[in-house]
């Protein structure tokens, strides 16, 4: 789903969010000012701001000295631009923060705060990636190498059973004497 540039209602407490322009992503990020402090991000957006490096700073003077309206972070959310009912997923394989997301529209809702949590737990994406590599190898890692020596195990005794299946066949067309 492309930028909404429609007025939308905070999925956390029904206020009005604030279309807040970001110049260097070039997109509106609805902002939830005078409520709970929530941002939402159309679908693909989070991802322009997810890591420290990006450019959030106009998101975090928005909401800079606002005193946010506490919100049960367990509710139901409602997407604003779809209607579909969010879901609760984690930020990463750490499992420490928890977001919307529709799987409608792609769009993600943070709580006040979350977005500076988020942009804490890794440097970079690289990091992310890495740590999520580590995490299931940690959790697999065993299974998979038995898996793996199994597999190469019965490719050898595949290749030796492939090479006396040969050897037999040529042993039996030698012996009828069809090549001198």
């Amino acid at each position: 789903m492309a930028d909404n540039f429609e007025k939308i209602k905070c999925p956390a407490c029904n206020n009005e969010m604030k279309k807040v322009f970001i110049p260097t992503a070039g997109i509106n990020v609805d902002v939830c000012c005078d409520g709970c402090g929530g941002i939402y991000f159309d679908n693909r957006e989070y991802y322009k701001f997810d890591e420290p490096h990006e450019d959030a700073d106009v998101i975090f003077n928005e909401l800079a000295n606002k005193t946010l309206t506490q919100i049960d972070e367990n509710a139901k959310r409602i997407c604003p631009c779809c209607g579909a009912t969010m879901v609760k997923n984690y930020s990463s394989i750490k499992r420490q923060i928890q977001i919307d997301e529709c799987y409608k529209c792609g769009a993600k809702f943070l709580d006040g705060g979350e977005l500076q949590k988020i942009r804490d737990e890794y440097p970079s994406e690289e990091a992310r990636q890495a740590d999520f590599t580590n995490r299931i190898y940690a959790l697999v890692g065993k299974e998979y190498e038995l898996i793996m020596k199994a597999n190469r195990k019965w490719e050898q005794e595949r290749a030796e059973n492939f090479t006396k299946t040969l050897c037999k066949r040529l042993m039996r067309v030698f012996s009828f004497g069809l090549f001198k």
